[in-house]
């Protein structure tokens, strides 16, 4: 048995930096004292989603990892409290800027990191003007609380990522998100459709799945986006087992026998009866033609 408790936590962000990064910690600390070993906290934290708008002055909130006070603060809470934190920044690296999370052990050591793979454009998106596509790949990273893997956001909508994640190891998977309504269609309401799809990735890989979304009306230089927040937990069926609600600051728990969970993934046969030789398509993008050969 070898029993983990997972946290997810939302909130509403601004640009009071120092208020939102004491908000994030009180809440890593009360999941925390609810028995939570792995707490993960929603993408870009530290401010409100200046992605909403293409604006060069927005470029001077990248900092580099090393030193970055942020990851430095919650190293030390990290270590205190023996939890894993995945805390998520915008990265300059050199000349590249990358949406990246920076995986805390408990002990307070760097495990890891990953960089946005998937970069989205959209009206109250506009993320490929701040961001390169990541160049780390889907690799697990070891944490006392095993082996995590962790996407960011619009990753999470797409199922090779889940998959190349649990297929090299990863034991359960981390989304931290933001993502509300869509300036340019009023109407649309993605969240079921949000959820559904890493519910899928729950079920297909049997797996559990943390997502954390932040809350809150932002208004970035007049364009509005109302982040929905409803984080949630979802078991290795796909079934939820903890979710929040559209606006209310939360801390979700559940905790998982991962030693259970392996068990019901290799008896089901899934990924036993895997046929990659008859999935080259996927590494194509048209289901067709490789680079360099044609039709």
């Amino acid at each position: 048995m070898r029993n983990v408790t997972f946290a997810a936590v939302q909130f509403a962000c601004s640009w009071d930096k120092d208020d939102t990064v004491a908000r994030a910690e009180r809440l890593v600390r009360s999941a925390a004292s609810r028995g939570a070993n792995v707490i993960l906290v929603q993408e870009l934290f530290e401010t409100p989603y200046f992605c909403a708008v293409e604006k060069r002055e927005y470029y001077d909130l990248a900092r580099p990892l090393d030193g970055h006070p942020t990851i430095e603060r919650f190293q030390s809470v990290a270590a205190e409290l023996g939890v894993v934190i995945p805390v998520s920044v915008y990265e300059r690296a050199g000349n590249a800027l990358f949406n990246s999370v920076v995986v805390v052990d408990a002990d307070g050591r760097i495990a890891g990191h990953y960089r946005k793979s998937h970069i989205p454009q959209f009206p109250g998106y506009e993320e490929k003007y701040y961001f390169s596509p990541g160049d780390t790949g889907f690799r697990p990273i070891q944490t006392r609380f095993g082996a995590l893997g962790i996407a960011i956001c619009w990753d999470q909508w797409f199922p090779e990522a889940a998959r190349a994640l649990v297929l090299a190891g990863a034991e359960y998977l981390l989304y931290p998100t933001a993502i509300g309504s869509e300036p340019a269609d009023a109407g649309m309401d993605s969240m079921e459709h949000w959820r559904m799809v890493m519910r899928g990735h729950a079920a297909a890989n049997m797996v559990p799945v943390i997502a954390s979304n932040r809350i809150g009306s932002e208004t970035t230089d007049g364009v509005t986006v109302d982040f929905y927040g409803s984080s949630f937990i979802a078991g290795p069926t796909g079934a939820l087992v903890a979710e929040a609600d559209r606006s209310t600051e939360t801390v979700l728990t559940a905790t998982f026998d991962l030693d259970a969970v392996r068990d019901f993934r290799l008896q089901w046969g899934c990924f036993r009866d895997r046929r990659p030789d008859l999935y080259g398509a996927l590494s194509t993008l048209d289901g067709r033609t490789r680079a360099g050969q044609g039709l």
